[in-house]
């Protein structure tokens, strides 16, 4: 079985995911935007019991455009945002891409909110594409 490590910059904050991501996806909305600094935002999805968070850490809830409520996980040392979880995805937790700092991560399967894509951006084509 796969286990995998997902950190804060300065390490504090580390989230143990086993076994492989049931759903990876790029997301445009624009409070990943926000959240990420960046033009998107890449995360994996993992089931609660295969997850385990180890550190301190602060939290922050926004509801989405849904009107369910996530509450992100970040350092309180170096701000980063390593993991959330959702209301409207109850029985997971969702984990940064990047945190894993791994090039060999596996590719997103899906890519939703694209109606907020940056026009410059281009995705593979053998991935789901939502507006």
């Amino acid at each position: 079985m796969t286990d995998r490590q997902a950190t804060c910059r300065c390490g504090n904050l580390v989230v143990h995911a086993r076994g492989e991501p049931v759903r990876v996806s790029v997301c445009h909305c624009l409070a990943c935007q926000k959240r990420t600094g960046s033009a998107f935002g890449v995360q994996a999805r993992f089931p609660l019991d295969a997850v385990t968070i180890e550190g301190s850490n602060r939290e922050y809830a926004q509801a989405g455009g849904s009107g369910s409520v996530a509450r992100f996980r970040f350092c309180g040392d170096c701000g980063a945002t390593v993991c959330w979880e959702s209301d409207g995805v109850p029985g997971f937790v969702t984990v940064a891409v990047g945190a894993f700092a791994d090039p060999r991560f596996p590719q997103p399967q899906v890519s939703v909110y694209e109606e907020r894509q940056h026009a410059w951006l281009r995705l593979p084509d053998d991935i789901e594409h939502f507006d």
